[in-house]
C-alpha cells in the first residue's frame, strides 16, 4: 500500500508525477521570515504562499545535529539510531533503500545532483552525482567525473589559496561545461565575481558560484532525462551562516567583530539568500506548471555561542597531510580523502595498519592536550584536529616518540570564528501543481519526507519507514497569514 494516514488525504499522489527535492541545506526558519518580511526574498515569498508549509524537527540530540546525519534521514526515512550514518562520506554504510532507489525500483527514472551522504544501488535508472566531500561513491554514469573531480576537490580545500589541480583537469572541467549547458549568466557571474576580488577583494562570495554551476548542470540533464524524481542541494548559504551569524546579529555574541569586519561581511548571510531567491525563481521557471517543487532544508542554524568563553570557535586544517602522518610515525601506505572544515579520512591496506596510525595520531598533542580525534572502522581512520580554541603563534605539537615542532608548521587556522550552529528545526515547503496554501500548526519530523515522496508517486513504503505521510489535512496555523514559517526566534 501506499505511504499514507489511515483517513487523510495525501498532499499528492499520482502515477504521473514530476517531483523535484530542492536541498537548500540549513536555511533558517527565523531568517527567511525575516529577510522576505523585509522585502528581500521575493521568490521565497511566492513560494511560500502557494505550498503546503512545515516546519520539520530532526528529533536528534545536539551532538547527532549534523547534515550529513539529518539528509540520510531525508532520503532514507530512517533516524540516526537507524541508519547509523554518522559521518560525511559514509554514506554506503546505509543499508536500506533510499528514496530514489525505491522510485528507480519502480521503473520511474531519478536525476540525484549533488544529494549529501548518497548511497545508491547500481543499475540506476537514471544519473547521481554525489556531494562534492564524498569520496566512497563515484558518480553514475562516468560521464560525471570531469566535472565532480574538478568541485570536489575546490570544495574540500576552500580555506587554501591554493587548490591543487592540474591544467589537464581545469581543462576536462571546461569542456564538460560547454558541452553540458554552461549559461551565459554563469560565465558572466564568474567573471565578475574575479574582477571585484583584483579590485576590492570579497573571495568569500565565491562560494555562490558554485551553485550556479550546479545549476548550469541539474537544467541539462533535467532536461536530458526527463526525470519523475530529481534532487539539487546546495550547501553555501549554510557555510555563510556557520561564518558570519556574527556579522549579522553582533549583539548576541561577547566577541564583537571589528568595524572593517562589519563594512565587509555584515550583509554576508542576506547576500546567500539572495542568490538563493535568485535560483528559486529560475526552478519555478523550468518546473512550469505540472511539477510538486519540494524545499527542505533538513536543518537550521542559530548563533555559536558556546564557545565565547574561550575566544570564539575556529579550527585549524593541516597544510600537508604527508608530512602532518609521518610527524606522528605513520609509514604505512595510505591514501587521505579530506572532507569538511578540519575532518579527513585516512584509508590504508589493512586494519593492522590503520590501528597502528591510530596509536600516533592520537599520541599527538599541544600543550599536553590530544591535539586530533580519531575513529577507525576497519582499515580506515575518521581523523581531525580536535583544538578549537585560539592557540598562540609558538604553540608546540609533540608526537607520541618526543620530537616537537612548530603547531603552525603543519597546520593552518581557518580565517574567521565559527558563529553559527545547527538547530534542530528546518522547514519543509511543498508547492505542488493546485497551488494550495496551507501551514501546519505543529512541527513534523524530518523523516516524514521520504515518505511523502513515495506517496506523490504511489509507491508503497518500505516497512522500516515508520513515520506519517504529510497530508493536506494537517491542522492550519491559527497565525498563517502573518508567519512565515511556523516558527519565531530560534532558540540561542
Amino acid at each position: 500500500m501506499a505511504c499514507k494516514i489511515a483517513g487523510q488525504e495525501g498532499v499528492a499522489m499520482s502515477t504521473n508525477a514530476t517531483v523535484i527535492l530542492l536541498e537548500f541545506n540549513e536555511l533558517t526558519p527565523a531568517v527567511v521570515e525575516r529577510f522576505v518580511r523585509e522585502g528581500k526574498l521575493p521568490n521565497f515569498e511566492r513560494f511560500y504562499e502557494e505550498s503546503n508549509v512545515y516546519v520539520t524537527d530532526a528529533q536528534e540530540a545536539q551532538d547527532k545535529l549534523n547534515p550529513w546525519i539529518q539528509w540520510v534521514t531525508v532520503h532514507s526515512g530512517l533516524s540516526f539510531a537507524e541508519h547509523g550514518v554518522s559521518h560525511l562520506g559514509e554514506g554506503q554504510k546505509l543499508t536500506r533503500k533510499c528514496v530514489w532507489d525505491l522510485l528507480s525500483d519502480a521503473n520511474l527514472p531519478v536525476w540525484v545532483c549533488g544529494s549529501m551522504n548518497p548511497r545508491f544501488d547500481a543499475p540506476l535508472n537514471g544519473y547521481l552525482l554525489p556531494d562534492p566531500w564524498t569520496t566512497t561513491v563515484a558518480p553514475y554514469p562516468d560521464e560525471l567525473l570531469p566535472y565532480f573531480r574538478f568541485v570536489q576537490r575546490n570544495v574540500q580545500e576552500h580555506t587554501n589559496e591554493h587548490v591543487p589541480l592540474t591544467p589537464a583537469e581545469y581543462a576536462g572541467f571546461v569542456t564538460f561545461m560547454v558541452k553540458r549547458g554552461l549559461s551565459t549568466w554563469t560565465v558572466g557571474s564568474i567573471v565578475k565575481q574575479l574582477m571585484h576580488e583584483r579590485l576590492a577583494g570579497g573571495r568569500w562570495k565565491r562560494a555562490v558560484l558554485l551553485d550556479k554551476l550546479q545549476w548550469d548542470v541539474f537544467r541539462f540533464y533535467y532536461r536530458k532525462l526527463r526525470p519523475a524524481f530529481a534532487t539539487f542541494f546546495l550547501n553555501s548559504t549554510a557555510h555563510l551562516q556557520h561564518k558570519y551569524w556574527r556579522n549579522m546579529e553582533p549583539e548576541h555574541f561577547t566577541i564583537r567583530p571589528s568595524p572593517a569586519e562589519q563594512a565587509e561581511y555584515e550583509s554576508a548571510i542576506l547576500f546567500g539568500y539572495q542568490e538563493m531567491d535568485k535560483l528559486l525563481g529560475r526552478f519555478m521557471a523550468l518546473a512550469g506548471r505540472d511539477t510538486t517543487l519540494m524545499l527542505c532544508t533538513a536543518l537550521g542554524q542559530q548563533p555559536c555561542l558556546i564557545y565565547e568563553d574561550q575566544g570564539g570557535k575556529t579550527f585549524y586544517r593541516p597544510r600537508d597531510f604527508a608530512r602532518v602522518l609521518s610527524f606522528a610515525g605513520v609509514r604505512a601506505a595510505y591514501r587521505v580523502s579530506p572532507v569538511m572544515s578540519e575532518q579527513f579520512h585516512v584509508l590504508f591496506e589493512t586494519e593492522q595498519a590503520a590501528h597502528e596510525a591510530e596509536f600516533q595520531l592520537r599520541a599527538l598533542q599541544v600543550d599536553g592536550t590530544p591535539a586530533m580525534l580519531v575513529s577507525r572502522d576497519g582499515a580506515t581512520l575518521f581523523s581531525g584536529c580536535k583544538i578549537f580554541r585560539p592557540l598562540a603563534q609558538e604553540a608546540v605539537l609533540r608526537a607520541g616518540s618526543g620530537t616537537a615542532t612548530r603547531f603552525f608548521d603543519l597546520f593552518y587556522q581557518a580565517d574567521g570564528l565559527k558563529s553559527g550552529m545547527h538547530h534542530p528545526d528546518g522547514f519543509l515547503w511543498i508547492r505542488t501543481p493546485e497551488r494550495e496554501h496551507h501551514v501546519s500548526a505543529e512541527k513534523v519530523p524530518l523523516r516524514s519526507v521520504a515518505p511523502t515522496v513515495l506517496e506523490m508517486f504511489g509507491v508503497p513504503c518500505p516497512t522500516y519507514m515508520t513515520a506519517p505521510s504529510l497530508s493536506r489535512s494537517a491542522a492550519p496555523s491559527s497565525d498563517a497569514p502573518r508567519r512565515l514559517a511556523g516558527a519565531g526566534a530560534l532558540g540561542r
